[in-house]
């Protein structure tokens, strides 16, 4: 490819829009060009990186015996109602209507697709297992999106799902996607960690999330690992042992006190002597329109994500000032869960309220609070609460560390959740009706483009690895009006493309430091100099990722491209 033809446009500043560095580095190196919020058109260069992900991902799963199929991006209500998520699944579920007045859908995801065309092909044990999986385009209609292609409304993903007879069988393809998850990953020059997670929306039992790990601050998620052993797992979803602290605050008697406009934990540690550990804080909910109350110890805070689990709920937010009032006939920073009518709220209590003693409470009273409480017998306790860095591995006891993770796949054991509700079902051995049990395995492809670029850039632009990079090698003639140096650029380009070799050749006739700052912009991994220093039989190679520079012959110039790109 010759730079003077190549349908790109770099900016010499960063988008003001831009938060996530991918996001920054994509549009000011023409990598995509944005169309409305969350929406962007993939330029060539993007398209070129975007095959090459796509292509190991077809290569691998292939290999592991999955069939590719491509199914519709517009859906029918139709299939939606019959699992049940029609009427539950959130905003983010962009409904219209055809114009014949039928309900329809852009896909988010296609498990109600899927199940629905294997259920018409699939009627007999023998048929099973299967994997189908496709590389299609969806479309989530983000209340915020952001950070670029990482959060965007409209996406690219390659989507598998599974079919069984049993859930031993389940449990070994989950395995294979599990390996065949890495090798995709490994290949794409990125290392990844296999994390416990939520299944989210998209339901089911058990489900890991494969996390680029960086040390940018966009990743949607904290993960907590141990070094010891293998245990991480994504921070909706990770438990740990808590150190061993006074939970006793040590009050004689209960007795209400007065605590005059002390309202966080902080201060009211401060103003009664005690530690935030001997504080039984309330925390108040609505989900799902309804209101909740969480007590959980003052130390610690509560994760969102395993509260809706624990509520069952679908959504659910803080509540407001005027809603503590008027729901809980109580005031912000003095709440408790006692005097309140429990079959009007839902009142949770976290494991670590478990062994609190003769602790501080709020009173249901402004500027007053509860001191030397106790928990009445028969209480049943749930895990809500977030890890915290320096609490203990609950494998081995270790102290876990925490970092962000980037998502760019998940696998999900589903079971029967959609096979079941769309009487989706196959006959076993015995002549009986059976649903299929199913597994779901998604990797974000367009996701794992701009994941690559949070984990690999630098202050000049794009690092690529060299699985991905859109192209390998740039040649850049300082001067093209140079007969020696265009005639030998152009020798070079010519070789490298007989070989084989992903090359781009910058024939415009710009300055040597613009066509430089584009070659590092872009991130071509190998750059190839062709200067004064030609008259002298060399040529300058420079390898984009670690900025070594090199004097060497053309014919060495050559060889060094096949060894590295081997």
């Amino acid at each position: 490819m010759k730079m003077s033809k190549l349908f790109v446009q770099t900016l010499r500043e960063f988008p003001n829009d831009a938060e996530a560095i991918s996001h920054k580095l994509l549009v000011r190196a023409g990598f995509i060009k944005k169309l409305a919020n969350g929406i962007y058109t993939y330029m060539p260069l993007a398209q070129r990186v975007l095959t090459k992900i796509s292509n190991i991902v077809r290569e691998e799963m292939n290999a592991s015996g999955a069939q590719e199929l491509l199914m519709p991006f517009v859906q029918p209500a139709e299939v939606w109602q019959k699992s049940g998520r029609w009427q539950v699944y959130g905003k983010e579920l962009l409904r219209c209507k055809d114009r014949h007045d039928n309900d329809m859908c852009l896909a988010p995801t296609h498990e109600e697709v899927i199940t629905s065309v294997v259920s018409d092909v699939v009627n007999s044990y023998k048929q099973l297992p299967l994997n189908v999986y496709q590389i299609q385009s969806k479309f989530r209609d983000e209340i915020r999106p952001r950070f670029g292609l990482l959060r965007g409304r409209e996406f690219i993903m390659k989507d598998a799902y599974s079919f069984h007879t049993s859930q031993e069988d389940l449990e070994r393809e989950y395995e294979v996607m599990a390996k065949t998850y890495t090798k995709i990953f490994n290949r794409c020059g990125l290392e990844t960690k296999a994390v416990q997670s939520d299944s989210g929306a998209i339901g089911g039992s058990v489900s890991h999330e494969y996390m680029v790990l960086t040390d940018t601050m966009v990743g949607e998620n904290d993960v907590f690992y141990c070094d010891s052993c293998d245990y991480s797992a994504n921070s909706n979803h990770a438990i740990s042992i808590l150190p061993t602290v006074v939970t006793d605050g040590g009050f004689s008697k209960e007795e209400i006190v007065d605590t005059p406009n002390v309202k966080t934990i902080d201060d009211l540690a401060k103003f009664l002597n005690v530690n935030p550990n001997c504080i039984l804080k309330a925390v108040a909910y609505i989900y799902d329109s309804k209101p909740a109350l969480v007590m959980i110890r003052g130390d610690k805070e509560i994760e969102e994500t395993k509260l809706m689990n624990a509520l069952n709920a679908l959504e659910i937010r803080p509540m407001e000032e005027n809603e503590v009032s008027e729901l809980l006939n109580s005031s912000a920073g003095f709440i408790s869960y006692r005097g309140i009518d429990k079959t009007k709220v839902k009142v949770l209590f976290d494991n670590t309220a478990k062994g609190m003693k003769n602790f501080v409470l709020g009173a249901n009273e402004k500027d007053k609070h509860i001191v030397g409480a106790n928990l009445e017998d028969g209480i049943e306790f749930v895990d809500v609460s977030l890890v915290k860095e320096g609490e203990y591995c609950p494998v081995c006891k270790k102290p876990l560390k925490v970092t962000r993770g980037i998502e760019v796949g998940n696998i999900f054991q589903l079971g029967t959740k959609y096979s079941k509700p769309m009487n989706a079902c196959y006959t076993d051995v015995d002549g009986q009706l059976k649903p299929y049990i199913m597994g779901c395995y998604g990797i974000g492809v367009s996701r794992t483009m701009a994941a690559a670029i949070e984990k690999y850039h630098d202050d000049f632009g794009i690092v690529w690895p060299k699985e991905i990079a859109p192209y390998h090698v740039d040649i850049v003639p300082v001067n093209v009006e140079d007969e020696l140096q265009a005639r030998v650029a152009n020798e070079l380009y010519e070789k490298l493309c007989a070989l084989g070799i992903e090359v781009v050749i910058d024939d415009r006739n710009e300055r040597a430091g613009v066509k430089f700052k584009d070659a590092d912009l872009i991130g071509f991994p190998i750059r190839i100099t062709v200067g004064k220093t030609i008259s002298e039989g060399l040529v300058e190679f420079k390898t984009r990722a670690d900025g070594e520079m090199v004097k060497v012959s053309v014919d060495e110039a050559i060889k060094k491209c096949q060894t590295l790109l081997n």
